[in-house]
Order: C-alpha cells, then structure tokens, then sequence
C-alpha cells in the first residue's frame, strides 16, 4: 500500500491493528455459493468467529488458470449449483449484518467488466464490501478499475510475484490500496508442506519500494506457517486449506481449522 494514498482502508486499517496486540493479520479464502450460497455465507461468519481478520470471497470463474484443484473442485460445484455474480453482492450484505470484518471479493477482471466496472462497484459499496482482488488484472492495464475505485473508496488489491521487476513492484504498491498480495510461490494455489523462502526476499523487495502492508498468499495450510510469515510479512493468506475444511466436514470444520489457524497469529 502507498503511503500517498487519502482514501481510508478499511482492510489496511485492520491489518495494522492486528500488528499492535498480534503478529499480523489471518485472512481466509472461500468461494461464493460453495457447496450452496446459505452455507457459503454460514461458513464465512464462522472463519471470522474463529480468528479470521479479513475475509476474501471468490467468485466462481469457469477458468481460473490460479486456481489449484481444491478450489476448482470448489467453484465447479459452486456454479453447477446456480452461483450467479448478483449471489456475491447478497453474501458481502448478508455476512456483514452478521460480523464486522472487511470483505474483500477475489475476481478475474472479466466478469467484472461483464457486470459493468462502476455498476459493479456500487453494488459492492452498497452490499458493505471492501474492495477487489484481481489476479488477473495488473495496475497498468487497470485506469478504468482505479478510477472507479477512487471514486468509490474501494480497496484494491493487486499481486506481486518472485519473478515480478522492481518496476512492477513499484506500480503493484502505488497502486494497490488495503495490502499488496505477495505470492508465495510460483504456480496455482493449494497447500504445501513448505512456503517458499522466496516470500521473505519478495516481501523485503516490497518494502523497499515503499510498501506499508503487504500479505503473502498460496500455499499456507498450518498455523506454524502463519507464524513464520507474521515475522515478515503483515498477514497471511489461508485458502486451500480452509475450502478443503468446508468440503470435507462443514461449517463445523471449517470454524475449527480456521481456529487451529489463528493460533498462529499470536506473538
């Protein structure tokens, strides 16, 4: 995040508080209308009743080349099952009227652009989210999303990679408002035995272009990870691992995972 940015965020000023009392902040992945929309937005409350800071919702896609199997596996299920865009705007109100955590919706750019970028926009003000993720979206090609999202005061979140130049380093932080998104590792997302180390050198790539908020993602699964990315970094991005939680035992298991999880955000 830039310093020079005005617009109040609200998923950098959460992120921040949890560096005063925590490690840093946990936030939690899960896909839109998964297995159904009433038990996506069920289990959604329960990751923040159990630890999590910032919840970041996907919109199913027919083809989410980031994706790894677990999620694909996911939001197949979740667009088999009627998921339709409008879905995402009523689990951001519906999950807000329930706990007081920032929302923000990861997205490829496409259906956003489909629905309208300030249509698109407004609806998710209006519903009480925060902002986007757009993996597929880099802050060079965005004039149309940053305008909008300065007009509205949303949130966005772009992604910086191991392979990413100190130039586009420098254009991801300029741009991006509530954190920079640090991918961990090369490749699709889903849990691994080890994060790569290659997440501490980007993180510090990061700082050194002016970073203030930047939080590593893909491949986190245990809550000794999460401790070891809160030494570094301002929080830690848990998707597979949860999705895996919901799919195989429910709410239920997604609420404990999610609480196994925020053990490591102590300090």
């Amino acid at each position: 995040m830039n310093d020079s940015t005005t617009t109040a965020s609200p998923v950098a000023t959460t992120i921040a508080n949890t560096r005063v009392d925590r490690a840093g902040a946990l936030i939690g992945y899960l896909p839109v209308g998964f297995p159904t929309l009433e038990t996506s937005i069920d289990a959604a409350v329960a990751l923040v009743e159990n630890g999590v800071d910032v919840l970041e919702l996907g919109l199913p896609y027919t083809d989410p080349v980031m994706d790894g199997p677990v999620i694909q596996k996911a939001t197949q299920t979740a667009l088999e099952n009627g998921f339709r865009l409008r879905d995402a705007f009523t689990a951001v109100e519906a999950i807000r009227s329930r706990v007081d955590a920032p929302i923000l919706l990861m997205t490829y750019y496409n259906p956003v652009v489909q629905y309208g970028v300030d249509r698109f926009a407004d609806d998710l003000v209006s519903a009480g989210g925060a902002g986007l993720i757009t993996p597929d979206l880099t802050p060079d090609a965005a004039g149309e999303w940053l305008a909008t999202s300065d007009r509205t005061g949303l949130d966005r979140v772009f992604l910086a990679a191991p392979t990413s130049t100190d130039d586009r380093l420098k254009l991801a932080v300029d741009n991006s408002r509530g954190f920079v998104y640090v991918v961990s590792t090369m490749g699709v997302t889903g849990a691994r035995g080890d994060v790569d180390a290659a997440a501490r050198t980007l993180v510090d790539r990061l700082r050194g272009a002016g970073s203030t908020s930047a939080c590593v993602g893909i491949g986190i699964s245990t809550s000794d990870q999460i401790a070891e990315i809160l030494a570094y970094a301002d929080g830690a991005i848990v998707g597979s691992a949860l999705v895996r939680a919901l799919s195989e035992d429910g709410v239920a298991g997604v609420a404990r995972v999610a609480a196994s999880l925020a053990r490591g955000t102590a300090r």
